[in-house]
C-alpha cells in the first residue's frame, strides 16, 4: 500500500525484521545496510527514507529507536492545529529527563512557555503509548487447565476432581501374572511392587487435593455465594488444621493448582490471605479490604476522585480500621493509580 520499488521494499522488509515486539528498531542504519549486500547497495540515505515510510504506519510510533521519537512520531500524526502539539514534540525529543525528573519548572524555562501550554504539552505525551508493538503483538498464549471442578448442586458445593489431570498409569496384569508365577525374578517383583507403589501414590495425591479444596470451599462459602467482598481471611495453617495435615504439605498441594468454579478459574493461592482486624472484633481478608477499595474507586466521581486518606475513612465508616498507607499499598497492588493521577485521566478523556 506504500507503493514502494522493488528495492525499497526489500529494504523495508529488513527493517521490519529488525523491529521488536514493543515496536522499536534494534538495529543500526548501518548494519541493516550492511546486511542487503551484495544484492543490493544502497546509501545510507535511502535506508534512512524507507525507515521514515515504516514509521508512518500503524501502529503509530513504530520503527522509533528511542522512546522520544516513539513518542514524537505518534504527536506528529496528531492534527497540526491540536493545541501544544510542537511543545510536546520537543519535550519527547529533549527535555524527557527533566519530565522524569520532575523538573517542570526548569522544563518551562527550556521551553519557554506558558505554564498551561506546558501542563497540556504533558497531557499530550502522557496519552502516547510507550510501547506501540505491544498493542498488536501476540505473545504466545497460556492455557490453564484446572486440577479440580466446583459446582453447586441442590446439597451444596460439590468438588471434582478433572480427569483430563489425572495420569493414565496402569499395570499390565499380565506381565504381573507372569511375574508372580515366576520364583526367578526377584527384581521384577520389586519393580512391580513399586509401580503398585507409585499408582498408589496418585491415588493419595488426588485424595488429598480434593480433601483440601473441600475445605477451601467450604471456608470460603461466602466467597461464592456473594463475590470478592466477602472473602474470609484464611491461612495455610488453618486448612492443615482441618484435613489435619502438615503445613508444608498443603504448600506443596496448593501450588500451581487451579480450581474451576462458576466465578471464573482461581488458583488455590488466591483464597489465601492476611486478615485485618474490624471494628466489631471480627477478622477480615485482605482480599476483601482490596475489593472494597476497587468498588470504591470503580464509583467515584472522575473530577474529584477519592484520595487514600479519604478511601481509608470511608473503609473505617463500614468498621474495616486501615490506616491510609496501607490503602496506598492495596491501591498499588492493584496497579490503580492514585487520585491526581485519576483526575488528570479523567479531564483528558472529557
Amino acid at each position: 500500500m506504500a507503493n514502494l520499488s522493488p528495492i525499497d521494499m526489500a529494504i523495508a522488509r529488513v527493517i521490519a525484521d529488525a523491529i521488536s515486539d514493543d515496536g522499536y528498531l534494534q538495529d543500526e542504519l548501518e548494519a541493516l545496510r550492511a546486511s542487503l549486500l551484495p544484492e543490493i547497495d544502497v546509501a545510507l540515505e535511502q535506508v534512512e527514507a524507507v525507515l521514515r515510510v515504516v514509521q508512518s504506519l500503524e501502529p503509530a510510533g513504530v520503527g522509533a529507536r528511542s522512546l522520544g521519537e516513539c513518542i514524537a512520531l505518534q504527536l506528529r500524526q496528531l492534527d497540526a492545529q491540536t493545541p501544544a502539539r510542537d511543545i510536546a514534540i520537543r519535550v519527547a525529543l529533549e527535555h524527557l529527563d527533566l519530565v522524569a525528573g520532575q523538573q517542570l519548572l526548569l522544563l518551562r524555562r527550556q521551553l519557554r512557555c506558558t505554564e498551561s501550554d506546558l501542563e497540556m504539552a504533558l497531557a499530550l505525551v502522557r496519552s502516547c503509548h510507550p510501547r506501540p508493538g505491544s498493542a498488536v503483538s501476540s505473545g504466545q498464549a497460556e492455557y490453564v487447565i484446572p486440577d479440580v471442578f466446583v459446582r453447586r448442586t441442590e446439597h451444596g458445593w460439590v468438588v471434582e476432581v478433572n480427569q483430563a489431570t489425572v495420569p493414565r498409569v496402569r499395570v499390565n496384569q499380565s506381565y504381573a501374572n507372569l511375574v508372580s508365577r515366576s520364583p526367578d525374578h526377584a527384581m521384577l517383583r520389586t519393580q512391580l511392587q513399586e509401580a503398585r507403589w507409585l499408582m498408589r501414590s496418585l491415588e493419595i495425591r488426588n485424595e488429598t487435593l480434593v480433601k483440601v479444596a473441600r475445605c477451601i470451599v467450604q471456608r470460603q462459602a461466602s466467597f461464592f455465594e456473594h463475590g470478592e467482598e466477602a472473602m474470609e481471611p484464611l491461612i495455610l495453617k488453618d486448612v492443615a488444621e482441618s484435613v489435619e495435615m502438615h503445613e508444608s504439605t498443603i504448600s506443596r498441594v496448593t501450588t500451581a493448582k487451579y480450581m474451576h468454579t462458576p466465578r471464573g478459574v482461581f488458583e488455590f493461592r488466591y483464597f489465601f490471605s492476611s486478615h485485618v482486624a474490624a471494628a466489631d472484633g471480627t477478622e477480615m481478608s485482605s482480599t476483601a479490604i482490596r475489593a472494597k477499595i476497587r468498588k470504591l474507586i470503580g464509583q467515584e466521581n472522575g473530577d474529584n476522585p477519592l484520595s487514600d486518606s479519604k478511601l481509608a475513612e470511608l473503609l473505617s465508616g463500614e468498621g474495616i480500621p486501615v490506616a491510609r498507607r496501607t490503602v496506598a499499598k492495596y491501591r498499588e497492588g492493584m496497579a490503580i493509580a492514585p487520585s491526581n493521577e485519576r483526575k488528570r485521566a479523567a479531564a483528558r478523556a472529557s
